[in-house]
């Protein structure tokens, strides 16, 4: 077999168009390297010796499984537990001031990656509140990073920021084998329902109303108008008086939206 000719310019195009119809992610020039070194294994896996032959193959439409690997190999999922500390300090405070009987607090993480936030989310909910009385909802477009979700094996290095009576209470520390790795409790595994959501679809499935929505760190991954409408349709999912929780890097500023900064990448629904 020849080896895979180098990602052209032209190719790269074509891939920064592919994953902003099927994503809306807009991957800037600077990107290119990225895109040729995620796609590499699947161009050598498929014995194609061009990024061009393998870009034909996935927009083709006849191999969904193949454009699905695509899109999970381009979304980018680095996080681990408790980030960005401050929106968990808010979590807390709302949870101390809730009244009961008021139905279960219902959390979505909207772009969950592997597993740490929703996980972390999880963790102050089944510290604060009883067991009947909250929800999580885990959602990302990429069916790879949810599989690692479900199973919610993680290096411990990703537990840094895990308070020690959560990692007392909620995780399994591994040994033998397994060390350096934690495994998240099954009975906090199972409190997590994960399910795969496109932001960017017309239409986000049915998954009811929330009391806090956390969409941090994918915003920045859309163009202007593509992230007012990512944000709209979450917020139909939202509360009035329920909170949004973004990105520390990213801003809602001048959209136009029907919210109200309450903190730091922190927003409330009127």
């Amino acid at each position: 077999m020849q080896p895979v000719s180098p990602l052209t310019d032209r190719e790269f195009v074509q891939f920064q168009r592919f994953i902003h119809d099927a994503a809306g992610i807009s991957l800037s020039d600077a990107k290119k390297p990225l895109v040729s070194g995620r796609l590499a294994k699947r161009l050598h896996h498929l014995q194609f010796n061009s990024y061009s032959s393998y870009f034909q193959l996935i927009a083709s439409g006849q191999a969904p499984e193949e454009t699905q690997i695509a899109i999970d190999l381009l979304t980018t999922n680095e996080t681990y537990f408790f980030r960005e500390a401050r929106h968990f300090e808010h979590l807390r405070s709302l949870l101390k001031e809730r009244k009961p009987g008021n139905g279960p607090f219902r959390v979505w993480s909207a772009a969950c990656a592997t597993g740490e936030e929703p996980y972390s989310i999880a963790m102050v909910l089944a510290d604060m509140l009883p067991p009947q009385g909250w929800e999580v909802l885990a959602s990302d477009i990429s069916s790879r990073v949810l599989e690692a979700a479900r199973r919610g094996h993680y290096p411990m290095a990703r537990a840094a920021q895990v308070p020690p009576d959560y990692l007392r209470r909620f995780c399994l520390k591994g040994i033998d084998v397994e060390e350096g790795t934690l495994l998240v409790s099954r009975v906090l595994r199972e409190c997590v329902e994960f399910a795969q959501i496109n932001l960017n679809a017309a239409r986000l499935p049915a998954v009811g109303k929330f009391d806090v929505i956390f969409l941090r760190n994918v915003l920045i991954y859309f163009d202007g108008e593509t992230k007012r409408r990512v944000v709209q349709r979450v917020l139909d999912c939202l509360r009035p008086g329920g909170y949004l929780y973004i990105g520390h890097s990213e801003s809602l500023h001048d959209m136009g939206l029907p919210l109200r900064g309450a903190a730091p990448a922190i927003y409330r629904k009127e």
